[in-house]
């Protein structure tokens, strides 16, 4: 079966898809966590615990608020869990160091000559992510996408939040196109039903972030090692 038949988008995901997850997001994890926990460290580790990152291994659970939650998500999961703070003081603290650590980010593989030869293909390319929109253009312009780059939508862009279609939907808007050919291309099950919900033509499973071959399969069409193995798939 050719799988990348009538493919003209793709619309990626940002952590754990574009950017290595672990090596970016789990010292911003751990610092959260102590800012949230108003400097204490056990209660630290409990909120770390309930978000879903171990705080001896620095392991992820799939799925888990820090895996696939927005800001929002993320910080209402960290006043459930016992921090002292609002979720209204939260959300924009956290932003501002989720932007931040865009430049502490490392990617996966280098982006700029895959996204260089996707773009010469005549494939619209857009980056759909949980993080704020602030963070996702930081990490365009850093790794030297944006001229390749048709569309940028966070959960603060106006689309509304995975796994909903609305990302998807933006995209196509954007772009002309219609979602049955756009690939939707992510590390968790959030992303594959954005992509279902939305009708997208080809859900993309990555093994480079926080899920597994296990916790993908039902819901990806196709589950990849990571994305260099991308072009392949759609030649």
């Amino acid at each position: 079966m050719d799988r990348g038949a009538g493919i003209a988008g793709i619309l990626f995901d940002k952590d754990g898809t574009l950017l290595d997850f672990d090596a970016s997001w789990a010292p911003v994890n751990r610092k959260l966590a102590l800012l949230a926990a108003d400097g204490d460290t056990s209660l630290a580790d409990r909120l770390l615990l309930a978000c879903g990152m171990d705080p001896e291994t620095g392991h992820i659970v799939p799925d888990s608020l820090f895996a696939a939650g927005n800001t929002r998500e993320i910080a209402d999961g960290l006043v459930a869990a016992g921090s002292p703070m609002t979720s209204e003081v939260l959300v924009p603290i956290l932003d501002e160091l989720f932007a931040d650590a865009a430049d502490l980010s490392v990617p996966v593989i280098e982006l700029a000559p895959l996204f260089s030869r996707l773009h010469g293909r005549g494939l619209k390319i857009g980056i759909a992510s949980s993080d704020n929109e602030k963070s996702i253009r930081r990490i365009v312009e850093r790794f030297g996408i944006t001229e390749y780059v048709d569309f940028v939508a966070g959960y603060d862009s106006g689309h509304g939040f995975k796994p909903e279609a609305g990302m998807v939907l933006g995209f196509c808007r954007a772009t002309g196109l219609a979602p049955d050919a756009v690939a939707v291309v992510g590390d968790n099950n959030h992303d594959m039903h954005m992509g279902h919900n939305a009708g997208a033509g080809l859900k993309v499973a990555v093994l480079s972030g926080t899920g597994s071959q296990a916790t993908l399969a039902d819901a990806c069409d196709v589950c990849l090692k990571d994305i260099s193995e991308l072009e392949a798939l759609l030649a």
